[in-house]
């Protein structure tokens, strides 16, 4: 607007003064305003104005009439204050100031329809601002469609499961030679997935909220600095799911299920103890090697002394037995049993902790390791069929938060107690050589980590240097170094476990 108004303080003052009789209202603002040379002279217009009653804080304003001067038409080249209020179209604008009985009163303003608006420009940096915005955009839509990765790897993952183990129970009755309950396998298999992502709702947000976070390793690759900070022990919440609804189905009065539980619950315990001091220190590690090792070998040694000891069902009417495939029969093992049962807990569980380093992958090759070993001990022990079952709806439950990318992770507290389960199965059964097969994943993974430490140490002791046949280890580290994708890595190592689960059952149903 080309008309200049004079400020709200200056109004007040000069309202102090008009009151004392000195001059008018407006006038003592246009002189306190105007250059001396340019006062009023000429035609004047009188404006009367009412005040209106206004409250502030609960305090009334008073009412008065107060007539004042006009600025001068000649003088300013302003048109005239008359016109302002003869406008079509025109609205008010009321104006307030600071509260008390004493403060100013209110003042409404009805401003000219025809107005010079100035025309909206935009300028270098705001043309730099937009272009960087669309940029942005641009990554984030690659950042959607690569949690789409993780969801269709999900996907497939539930799709192929679900459509093995409803093959499995309608077709179960010829394996077992006997009578089973309908969806023997896949209840208790979507009881747990359904229990376990249902409680990992509840149960992240409070180790959020703890600020129990995962601890990047500094031998990692230098991207996952770039991970949002996830907690992690995940494997307290979808471990007991698994346990609870394998004890709740097959009872109680199950030898077999209840050792598995026992021994799982055992190394998820191993498993968080590491996890808290890992967490306390806010170090990379928490329990060194060999007292890990420790802790492993003799609950699994623990276990193996209790199989010497308890009477286990068995179809061959004796213990410590192998089935192997037709031309081998079975093998008597006697005391060598109890070191393939301690060698089996200790790599298992290391072997899927080395695994857990991409997200969804231990968990999903996990899943489909139990489903692998449920069908195997079927014809021996069926209720540890419904233990493997459940485990593995407990492992697909959390993958619905561990997918890419991943809200929380297992940590020790998961992968120890997932390779304990999968071992105490094998134990139970002898089914060691399916176990070896479906596990196929894990042991590669611990057999690159034993080859490039040897190779390292090998060649710091004779060369004095340590060389490296691997850029880094395990094996999904060197992959994703060459390029590879995290989702595609776990969709490649899905579709490898899926074939040996496949070939470990079909193992175990020839070896019975």
């Amino acid at each position: 607007m080309r008309a200049r108004l004079c400020s709200a303080v200056e109004l007040d003052r000069a309202r102090v003064v008009a009151a004392a009789g000195e001059l008018p209202l407006p006038a003592r603002a246009a002189r306190s305003r105007c250059p001396p040379g340019r006062r009023s002279v000429g035609a004047r217009s009188r404006l009367e104005i009412r005040d209106k009653i206004f409250q502030r804080l609960g305090c009334r304003g008073r009412r008065s009439l107060i007539s004042y001067r006009a600025f001068d038409e000649d003088s300013i080249d302003i048109p005239s204050l008359d016109d302002w209020g003869g406008s079509e179209g025109t609205s008010g604008y009321m104006i307030s100031s600071s509260d008390g009985e004493d403060s100013d009163n209110e003042m409404i303003l009805n401003p000219s329809s025809d107005m010079d608006v100035p025309k909206y420009k935009v300028s270098t940096n705001d043309a730099f601002t937009i272009t960087a915005h669309r940029f942005a955009l641009i990554g984030r839509r690659r950042k959607k469609r690569r949690i789409r990765y993780g969801i269709l790897n999900n996907m497939g993952l539930i799709t192929f499961l679900t459509t093995f183990l409803l093959l499995l129970d309608w077709c179960a009755w010829r394996i077992v030679r006997l009578p089973l309950p309908q969806f023997y396998l896949t209840r208790p298999f979507f009881m747990s997935a359904v229990i376990a992502s249902c409680v990992g709702y509840i149960f992240v947000p409070v180790l959020d909220s703890f600020n129990i976070y995962q601890i990047i390793r500094k031998e990692g690759p230098v991207r996952h600095y770039l991970k949002k900070r996830a907690p992690t022990m995940g494997g307290l919440f979808f471990v007991p799911v698994g346990v609870a609804v394998a004890q709740a189905i097959a009872g109680f009065s199950s030898t077999e299920v209840t050792a598995a539980t026992i021994v799982t619950l055992a190394f998820a315990a191993i498993g968080f103890i590491d996890d808290n001091l890992t967490l306390v220190e806010n170090r990379n590690h928490g329990l060194s090697g060999w007292a890990k090792m420790v802790l492993e070998v003799v609950v699994a040694t623990s276990f193996a002394l209790w199989l010497d000891c308890t009477k286990i069902s068995s179809p061959y009417g004796m213990k410590k037995l192998v089935p192997l495939p037709a031309p081998l029969g079975i093998i008597c093992l006697g005391k060598f049993y109890s070191l393939l049962t301690s060698f089996c807990f200790v790599s298992l569980g290391n072997g899927i902790d080395l695994t857990d380093g991409l997200d969804g992958l231990a968990g999903g090759v996990s899943a489909l390791a139990f489903i692998a070993m449920s069908v195997a001990v079927l014809p021996i022990c069926a209720d540890l069929g419904i233990f493997g079952a459940s485990m593995a709806g407990a492992c697909v439950g959390f993958l619905l938060h561990n997918r890419y990318k991943a809200s929380v992770f297992m940590g020790d507290t998961g992968s120890l107690a997932l390779g304990g389960a999968l071992a105490a199965m094998a134990a139970c059964t002898g089914m060691f050589l399916p176990l070896f097969i479906s596990s196929g994943v894990f042991f590669v993974e611990a057999f690159f980590v034993i080859l490039q430490v040897s190779q390292f140490k090998a060649t710091k002791y004779l060369r004095r240097y340590g060389d490296r046949i691997f850029q880094m280890a395990p094996l999904h580290h060197h992959l994703e170094l060459h390029g590879f994708k995290k989702p595609i890595i776990v969709a490649g190592a899905y579709l490898l476990s899926s074939v040996l689960s496949l070939f470990a059952g079909y193992v175990g149903l020839i070896s019975v």
